[in-house]
C-alpha cells in the first residue's frame, strides 16, 4: 500500500466518522428540544379541553341554574350536551376541537388527551353561595375554579 492510498483510505474513514459524529450531535440537540415542544403542545391541548368543559359548565349553569352534582357530574354534563336541543345545535360552534380537521366528540370531552387519558376530576361545593366547582387534571397541577374561594369561579390556574 502506497502512502497516497493509505492517506486516501484514512481520509475516507475519517470522513465517515465526521459525518457520523455530526449526525449524533444534531440528534442530541434536536431530540430533547422536540420533546419539550411535544410536551408544551400536549399541555395546550389539555388546557384547551379543560376550557371547553368550563364553557359547557357555564352553559349548563345558565340553563339549569345550578352546576352538575359532584357525583357523576361530568357524565351529567355529557348527557346534557347530547340531549339538550340548544346544545345539540350549538355544540359544533361552541366546542370546536383544537385540531380543526377533527370532529367534536362529546364522549371524549371529559378525558385528558395526555396518555394514559385520565378522566378529569370534578367536584362541586354547593354549601357556599354562589355554588362553586373545581375541575382538575389528575396528571398535572392545572385546575379551573376552587372549592374554597368564590372569586376563583371559572378561573383557570394558568391564566
Amino acid at each position: 500500500m502506497t502512502v497516497d492510498q493509505r492517506n486516501r483510505l484514512i481520509s475516507i474513514v475519517l470522513g465517515i466518522i465526521i459525518i457520523g459524529l455530526g449526525y449524533w450531535l444534531y440528534r442530541s440537540i434536536v431530540d430533547p428540544y422536540q420533546a419539550v415542544i411535544d410536551r408544551e403542545q400536549m399541555t395546550e391541548r389539555v388546557r384547551y379541553n379543560m376550557g371547553t368543559i368550563r364553557d359547557a359548565l357555564i352553559q349548563y349553569e345558565s340553563q339549569t341554574d345550578s352546576f352538575p352534582p359532584s357525583e357523576g357530574g361530568l357524565d351529567t354534563l355529557v348527557s346534557f350536551i347530547k340531549t339538550d336541543s340548544l346544545m345539540k345545535i350549538q355544540a359544533d360552534s361552541l366546542f370546536q376541537p383544537m385540531d380543526s380537521t377533527k370532529q367534536f366528540n362529546v364522549d371524549s370531552l371529559i378525558y385528558s388527551p395526555r396518555p394514559p387519558h385520565s378522566r378529569f376530576e370534578y367536584s362541586l361545593n354547593d354549601t357556599l353561595r354562589p355554588p362553586i366547582y373545581l375541575l382538575k387534571d389528575p396528571d398535572t397541577e392545572d385546575k379551573i375554579g376552587s372549592l374554597e374561594n368564590t372569586t376563583e369561579l371559572n378561573a383557570a390556574s394558568w391564566e
